[in-house]
């Protein structure tokens, strides 16, 4: 199985071909392709080639496939006996990408 540890927005994610990854929100276009430069390792089997800090050379072809929206988180900040009370929701923005390759030097 060929995967790959990258790097974006000061995350880690590991990118197996096929798959599908969410990141930190940017604006891009539903179908855009976008390259993912900062490779910290890729795995092929049997080698193994881990970057100090990036492999060079190697990039991660992904496809937008949408925004999405984490999960709801609710904040409720109150101070007893004060009658103080509030209440704020937060829902952290998404981008969903498909890898469709990756490429140890480049061009394969």
């Amino acid at each position: 199985m060929k995967y790959a540890i990258v790097e974006d927005g000061g995350k880690q994610y590991k990118a197996v071909e096929g798959g599908m990854i969410e990141v930190d929100y940017f604006a891009a276009e539903d179908g855009e392709a976008l390259d993912l430069n900062h490779v910290l390792l890729i795995s092929d089997g049997e080698m193994v080639s881990v970057g100090t800090p990036h492999v060079p050379g190697a990039v991660v072809k992904t496809t937008v496939v949408g925004q999405v929206k984490g999960p709801k988180v609710t904040i409720f900040k109150y101070k007893p006996k004060k009658r103080y009370r509030v209440k704020k929701g937060h829902r952290q923005k998404y981008t969903r990408l498909q890898i469709d390759s990756i490429l140890a030097n480049g061009a394969e």
